[in-house]
């Protein structure tokens, strides 16, 4: 089969178009022919070793040769132990490990995956997955948004960034969108209140205040974040530099009970019901699914690049063109 792979840390220009063996599925595991797959900021910090956490099972290079976290296919076989799908169901999900979907085939258990509706393009159903799940979980199951609140998304012209600002609309909250330039008029077109531009206005630093802050690309001191909420406030850092998170992990708790501001790690889970819910959403109109670009698996180092270089408005999409020229 054709995939993506890489053997070093590096730019795009590290990724090469490959044959490589098709996998076969354990007794735990069902084979998937792969239609389309998206790209994710945590495929740019898989392929740049960047930050440090990037290397987890790989500190020196890459354990895994292949990237890619969201799917769409068809099940082509089943292990013994699988329940939930069949050979011929149409599925979509997230691959657990982050890894092994820039590819035509892949393995992967029934965790973390549904059936895709029939209305939705492959395409589609593969811009969800992960963005779905950090949106959904960081709004309503953990951020608990209450009709009124102030909610600021950083990184809310991207994937995760443009699923978040819907589900908090719809929850009936004020919403601050932040981005870069470029995306600003996106993120008022889903519902953004107010939008800041990132090159131009520090949020932390403009005396503004929120109820909840979800933040896809932390980079700032865990004190600049206590400084931009409410008291009962509450971070969830879903993203971002080691440093950062680090300072969340270890003072976030202190900064808790001393000042009443809730600042942590946003811990996703991988629950099927996330996708079946955001997909209804879709198809009913509540939410836009922005995808902003489409590339064949072979120019997937391109697709990269473009969202390594901070362009992508909402998802980048991969399509995987079987026994066609790439």
């Amino acid at each position: 089969m054709k995939a993506i792979v890489y053997y070093k840390y590096g730019s795009p220009n590290v990724l090469k178009f490959n044959e490589v063996q098709k996998p076969a599925p354990r007794d735990n595991q069902l084979l998937i022919k792969i239609h389309a797959t998206s790209i994710n900021r945590s495929d740019w910090e898989g392929l740049t070793g960047k930050p440090l956490y990037a290397r987890f099972g790989g500190l020196i290079k890459p354990r895994d040769k292949i990237l890619g976290s969201d799917i769409a296919g068809i099940i082509e076989a089943v292990g013994k132990d699988i329940r939930q799908f069949k050979p011929g169901d149409e599925v979509f999900g997230l691959m657990l490990n982050y890894r092994g979907g820039f590819a035509e085939y892949v393995c992967k258990s029934e965790k973390g995956l549904a059936l895709k509706p029939a209305s939705l393009a492959f395409e589609e159903a593969a811009a969800i997955p992960q963005a779905a799940f950090i949106a959904l979980q960081g709004i309503r199951e953990k951020g608990k948004v209450q009709p009124g609140q102030k909610v600021l998304i950083n990184g809310g012209g991207g994937g995760t960034g443009t699923f978040a600002i819907q589900i908090a609309k719809l929850a009936g909250a004020e919403v601050t969108g932040v981005d870069n330039t470029e995306k600003l008029e996106l993120m008022k077109s889903i519902g953004a209140d107010h939008v800041i531009d990132y090159t131009r206005e520090d949020f932390t630093k403009n005396g503004k205040h929120y109820d909840l802050i979800l933040d896809v690309i932390a980079h700032r001191s865990v004190f600049a974040y206590k400084r931009a909420l409410k008291p009962n406030g509450s971070y969830f850092l879903a993203g971002g530099s080691v440093a950062t998170m680090f300072q969340v992990l270890l003072l976030g708790s202190w900064i808790g009970k001393t000042t009443g501001r809730k600042i942590r790690v946003l811990m996703v889970e991988t629950d099927a019901k996330d996708l079946v819910t955001m997909t209804e959403l879709i198809l009913s109109g509540k939410v836009k699914l922005v995808i902003d670009k489409h590339y064949s698996l072979s120019k997937t180092a391109e697709a990269l690049r473009y969202l390594g270089e901070g362009h992508a408005k909402g998802k980048v999409v991969v399509t995987v063109e079987h026994n066609k020229p790439n």
